[in-house]
């Protein structure tokens, strides 16, 4: 992609002021959000943390005036009505697997109703925390669905080279944000638009994705994993990665999966393929029970829970 223009060169000083100011928010859940947010005492904001983790309206007052210029120049500062303001992205910490303290990403601002919303939340700290298990050395990394750049980032120690793939352009304007916020240059980490492997050239060595995964009847980008179970995204992932990885190279997907009957459907799903196309794989239920609120509609009348699954996969 292209070099940075001048409102994301606005985002990446943001989200260093910030840093400076000693800036940490742990995204929860939306609906954990959603009630923290209802209780009286927090209906505005009164911290850094407030603006830009909570996404709580403020005082146009409470913003120092260094901060208020790189947000309105980076065009993430909006009217909350009242007088007051509001901030379209928010900031999240994740540590670094360099040991050097925590790494800084910018996404989507709560509650992410929008299409092409860009999320971060525990599923990212569940999938960060798996590639640190899992992926210790790469040549050339490829993050399938990259959101905000979580898994590639966050593995960039580890690999020679990495591409961030995505079709959502917001996803990727917050990638190159994120890539400039940990350092990483572009020669070392590419932004690619890429419907899973399509327009990514060249040998790869290790794919990893934390893909859509959930059937969401309003299709948003960040949800919406496609078909009847949300599992159509996580299957042509799998189906392409072998088709493009070399021979010996890694697959780590993390997914969730519908559980029906005691049996774990992607799991189901993909055995024959590994059968006949990996050398080794491991399966691991990171969360037995997530979006519990989801079985209450049809698409998953017959699920008795929503598991979150991780594969580590070798090609043959």
């Amino acid at each position: 992609m292209s070099a940075l223009d001048d409102a994301q060169l606005a985002l990446v000083g943001l989200g260093r002021a910030l840093r400076a100011e000693s800036y940490r928010f742990v995204t929860p859940t939306p609906r954990t959000h959603a009630l923290v947010n209802a209780r009286p005492e927090n209906l505005e904001a009164r911290s850094l943390r407030d603006i830009f983790g909570w996404s709580r309206p403020f005082a146009p007052t409470l913003l120092p005036e260094a901060l208020r210029r790189l947000g309105q120049a980076a065009k993430v500062l909006e009217p909350a009505g009242d007088g007051r303001w509001r901030s379209s992205v928010r900031f999240s910490t994740l540590p670094s697997f360099a040991g050097d303290g925590d790494l800084l990403f910018v996404h989507s601002a709560f509650p992410t109703d929008a299409h092409d919303s860009v999320f971060f939340g525990p599923d990212s700290y569940r999938f960060a925390a798996f590639l640190g298990r899992a992926i210790w050395k790469a040549e050339r990394l490829v993050d399938v669905g990259c959101g905000s750049g979580v898994g590639g980032i966050v593995l960039a120690p580890r690999a020679r080279r990495v591409v961030l793939g995505d079709v959502n352009p917001r996803a990727l304007a917050f990638a190159q944000v994120n890539r400039a916020l940990a350092g990483l240059e572009p020669t070392a980490v590419e932004i690619q638009v890429s419907d899973v492997l399509a327009n990514i050239d060249g040998p790869v060595d290790t794919v990893i994705s934390n893909p859509p995964y959930l059937s969401d009847a309003e299709g948003r980008l960040y949800r919406d994993g496609g078909g009847a179970l949300g599992l159509e995204l996580s299957q042509r992932i799998l189906v392409e990665a072998f088709e493009r990885l070399s021979p010996g190279g890694v697959l780590g997907l993390y997914t969730g999966s519908p559980v029906v009957d005691g049996r774990n459907a992607i799991e189901d799903w993909a055995g024959p393929l590994l059968r006949e196309r990996a050398r080794t794989w491991i399966w691991e239920e990171l969360d037995p029970d997530v979006f519990g609120e989801e079985l209450a509609g049809n698409a998953y009348r017959r699920a008795e829970r929503i598991a979150v699954t991780a594969l580590v996969a070798e090609k043959a």
